[in-house]
């Protein structure tokens, strides 16, 4: 009678641990099927819309579809944080990130690297912070008592590493600058220094390009005052629930998109919407490790204290 009694409660804590556990953590990703399209999930680098970053990355997924028969649902995330939820929810298979919101999820045990893109035979970018040409500023101790604008939080190059940049100049953006305009994207923060409503900003030179070429910014009112080191290409992640032969699909498929029928290399673009050579799926994630220690002076105290400025009237 013990051993029934016994067993009937470990059946019965078994149970109500099946019961705590995380929706996520029970059900099975997405395998790509007609009925179960992968769902593909985009931080909002040019701010989140449908003709914008999307539009960027629709023609790769396309020809991917077309040559393997996966199928993908691709959609554009609120933000980068909600992109990470997505994906540690269980409410996405595939993300495309920035360095830090794919290690915050990394971390979390959510995602693990698919592909990054190449061009000139390397994966890598830069972020930048821009000043407008008129507004006294020559390097990074000018920008003292200055409106900056910055993106989202959780962006590593319109974040993250300007700020670890303006910290390694001496500048201690909650105390030091005048204003701080947490813009929410890249496109937001360029937009915001054409219109002088700031008087520097914190982008990717990707970014900016593109916004030069869209004709959004005026390149001779704006100058460089600071270059990051390179940061490894924004990733496309895949969560690890993910079958193995879908995964190992879409890494054969990534390495030789290029090659594939119903594309053409003018429109394999990357971030940005910079064209890019290809993708490679040979990705390192002691490299993308590394990266992070460009933004560890960037703590969790450092970020509430830059919200606090910019939320201050």
């Amino acid at each position: 009678m013990y051993l029934k009694q016994s067993f009937r409660r470990k059946l019965i804590a078994a149970g109500l641990a099946l019961i705590a556990l995380p929706l996520s953590a029970m059900a099975a990703q997405n395998d790509g099927s007609a009925a179960k399209p992968l769902r593909v999930i985009l931080v909002p680098a040019d701010g989140g819309t449908e003709d914008g970053t999307k539009k960027d990355f629709q023609p790769i997924f396309s020809a991917i579809e077309q040559s393997t028969g996966l199928k993908f649902d691709i959609k554009v995330g609120q933000s980068y944080g909600s992109v990470v939820e997505a994906m540690c929810n269980g409410a996405a298979d595939i993300a495309w990130y920035g360095p830090l919101s794919y290690l915050q999820a990394k971390e979390r045990g959510c995602s693990e690297l698919l592909a990054l893109a190449v061009r000139k035979g390397q994966s890598v970018y830069y972020s930048g912070v821009f000043a407008r040409t008129d507004a006294g500023i020559d390097g990074l101790a000018d920008l003292k008592g200055k409106k900056v604008a910055l993106g989202d939080v959780n962006s590593t190059s319109s974040f993250a590493v300007p700020v670890a940049m303006m910290m390694a100049g001496g500048v201690e953006p909650a105390r030091d600058l005048a204003s701080i305009n947490m813009a929410g994207s890249h496109a937001n923060v360029l937009k915001a220094l054409a219109e002088g409503l700031v008087d520097a900003g914190g982008a990717s030179f990707d970014s900016f390009e593109k916004a030069v070429n869209g004709n959004a910014i005026d390149p001779s009112k704006v100058k460089v005052i600071a270059k990051s080191a390179p940061i490894p290409y924004p990733p496309l992640a895949i969560h690890p629930k993910v079958e193995g032969d879908v995964k190992a699909k879409l890494r054969d498929a990534f390495n030789n998109i290029d090659k594939l029928p119903g594309i053409t290399k003018e429109q394999i673009r990357g971030y940005g919407g910079g064209k890019v050579d290809g993708y490679t799926a040979n990705v390192s994630e002691e490299d993308m490790a590394a990266a992070g220690k460009m933004f560890e002076l960037v703590t969790d105290q450092v970020k509430q204290d830059i919200m606090k400025k910019a939320s201050a009237r």
